[in-house]
C-alpha cells in the first residue's frame, strides 16, 4: 500500500469567539475589589459634625450642659459626704453679689467712718423663711467674694514684690496663703469663743466673712509699699488698719445683742478686743522685708 501524506498544517484556525478588540471590555465596569473598600468608607463614621458644634455654641444648650454636670458632680460627692449639698447650698448666698454691691463694700470697708446705716435689711431666707436680704440687695450682708478675691490679689501682689527683688521661689505662693489662712482661722476662733462666753449664737461663715475683709487693706498698703517704699507702706496701714478695725467694731455692735450673758465678759470689752484683732492680724501678715525704704 501507497500511504497518503497528511495534509499540511494552515496555520488557520477557526475562532469560536469574537475578537476582543471589537467588544468592549465588560469586566472593566465592575470590579468588586474597588467597590467594597468604597462602601466601607461611607460607612464610617464621622468624627467632626459642624452641626453638634454648632448646637453645642448655643447658650442655651450651654446652660444645660453645665447645670447637669454641676448637679452631678454635687450629688456624686453628696452621696460620699453627709451633709455637703446642703453646705455647699448655704454657701451659694454668700457669693450672690454684682457690680454694684462690690462698688460699694469696697467703699464701706476702706471708709467706714462716712456710713451711719449698720443694720443689716431683713428679707427672704433660704427655703422662704425668714432672714436677711442677699448680699446684692443689702450692702451690709456678709459675703465671701471680696474676702476671696482680696485675698488672692494680695498673694500676687506679695509674689510681685518676691520676684522684683529676685527672692521669688515656688514655696513664695502657698506660704503666704497659709499664713494668711491659719491667722483667719485663728481670729474666727478667737471671735466665736468671746461670742459663746456671751452665750451669743454665731454663725462661722459669717466671722470667715468679717475678719476676710482686711485683705482689702493689705492690698492697698502693698500697692502702696511697691510704689512708694516701706514708709508709705505704714503710713497707708495707719489709715487701712484703722478702717478695719472701725468696720469690725460696728459690725459687732449691731450684731450681737445688747442683753448678754451676766456671768460672761462685758460685751463693750469683746467688740473692742474683736476689733483690734483685725489690726494686729494685718500687722501680722505684711509682708515687708523686701520694700525699698
Amino acid at each position: 500500500h501507497r500511504e497518503i501524506p497528511a495534509a499540511p498544517h494552515s496555520g488557520n484556525r477557526i475562532s469560536l469567539g469574537t475578537n476582543s478588540s471589537s467588544m468592549p471590555d465588560q469586566t472593566s465596569s465592575y470590579n468588586p475589589s474597588q467597590q467594597i473598600p468604597q462602601q466601607q468608607q461611607n460607612a464610617q463614621p464621622q468624627l467632626w459634625n459642624p452641626a453638634l458644634f454648632n448646637t453645642l455654641k448655643n447658650d442655651a444648650v450651654q446652660e444645660m450642659l453645665y447645670d447637669g454636670s454641676r448637679q452631678f458632680i454635687v450629688s456624686g460627692m453628696a452621696r460620699m459626704v453627709p451633709g455637703l449639698e446642703t453646705f455647699l447650698t448655704s454657701l451659694r448666698v454668700y457669693f450672690a453679689v454684682d457690680n454694684q454691691y462690690v462698688s460699694k463694700k469696697i467703699q464701706r470697708v476702706l471708709l467706714p467712718f462716712m456710713k451711719k446705716d449698720w443694720k443689716r435689711m431683713e428679707g427672704q431666707g433660704q427655703h422662704g423663711k425668714g432672714g436677711y436680704a442677699l448680699p446684692r440687695f443689702d450692702e451690709n450682708a456678709p459675703d465671701l467674694y471680696l474676702p476671696v478675691m482680696s485675698l488672692i490679689t494680695y498673694v500676687l501682689l506679695c509674689a510681685f514684690l518676691f520676684g522684683s527683688k529676685g527672692e521669688f521661689t515656688p514655696e513664695a505662693l502657698p506660704d503666704i496663703t497659709q499664713r494668711c489662712f491659719v491667722t483667719q482661722i485663728l481670729e474666727v476662733i478667737f471671735i466665736w469663743f468671746g461670742h459663746y462666753m456671751m452665750q451669743v449664737p454665731a454663725n462661722a461663715l459669717d466671722l470667715f466673712c468679717f475678719t476676710g475683709y482686711k485683705y482689702c487693706g493689705l492690698c492697698v498698703n502693698m500697692m502702696a509699699g511697691l510704689a512708694f517704699g516701706y514708709w508709705w507702706f505704714y503710713a497707708t496701714m495707719v489709715w487701712t488698719g484703722s478702717a478695719s478695725a472701725f468696720f469690725m467694731f460696728r459690725t459687732m455692735a449691731h450684731n450681737i445683742p445688747r442683753v448678754t450673758a451676766s456671768n460672761g465678759p462685758k460685751r463693750e470689752v469683746m467688740v473692742i478686743a474683736f476689733a483690734v484683732s483685725q489690726a494686729l492680724a494685718m500687722w501680722w501678715i505684711s509682708q515687708t522685708k523686701l520694700l525699698d525704704v
